[in-house]
């Protein structure tokens, strides 16, 4: 970059730290991010200037969405939606687990409590998507490079996809086995005591949704066992 502007503080760091802080982001030709920056400045940012200027007062999102990690479904891109109008969780296989006020480590329940409590959305949406590879695991085991954190995590789902893959016919076990996915995280949404109130007292919607990566299209929770194809 021709300009550097560094606002931070200096900070005395540890003296391996002076070697090598973090990777340089310094060539556009084979840095993708770097790329894709400069983009943005030069053709979004003077359009969006006055967006975000306003966003640095707060924001005020009207919908919490929960939604897997993969690279292929973007919600922000599937709902063409603005810089503060959603608020983002996403994990491997679009998992809510249940509420455990146990003092542990709970990252998406930390941004549930956030947003519902907080931001007060109007809305949680948890978007599962076809060819999930977290789905996937709980139906033929994770691999042994990931059995620190991937295996335990998606151990909550085997049981539920267990279940599904017993009940449909051979060639509907990949897609039943992600909607079963997301109404599991609907059904753990409802344990969170302050979500169930919200929503009894009709100031919180629940919907679950389901992303076809090869065709584009939601499908939309209607029922305890039917997706329904959006117009």
């Amino acid at each position: 970059m021709t300009e550097r502007r560094d606002d931070s503080p200096d900070i005395p760091l540890p003296r391996a730290s002076l070697i090598a802080y973090t990777a340089l982001m310094t060539d556009e030709s084979s840095d993708t991010l770097l790329a894709g920056y400069r983009r943005f400045r030069q053709d979004r940012w003077p359009e969006a200037k006055a967006e975000y200027e306003a966003l640095a007062a707060g924001q005020k999102p009207h919908t919490l969405i929960v939604a897997c990690s993969d690279s292929r479904a973007d919600p922000a891109l599937i709902f063409d939606a603005a810089p503060g109008q959603l608020f983002v969780v996403r994990n491997v296989a679009n998992l809510v687990p249940p509420y455990e006020p146990d003092g542990q480590l709970h990252g998406v329940s930390a941004a549930l409590e956030f947003g519902v409590k907080v931001l007060g959305v109007s809305r949680i949406v948890v978007m599962g998507h076809a060819h999930c590879g977290g789905v996937a695991a709980m139906r033929t085991g994770a691999p042994d490079s990931v059995r620190d954190f991937v295996a335990p995590w998606i151990a909550q789902g085997e049981p539920v996809v267990r279940r599904v893959a017993e009940a449909v016919e051979p060639d509907q076990v990949e897609r039943a086995s992600e909607e079963a996915i997301v109404r599991l995280s609907i059904d753990n949404l409802r344990t969170f005591p302050w979500i169930a109130e919200r929503e009894a007292a009709g100031t919180l919607q629940l919907s679950g949704l389901h992303f076809g990566i090869a065709d584009g299209i939601l499908r939309a929770l209607r029922g305890p066992g039917r997706f329904e194809a959006l117009d």
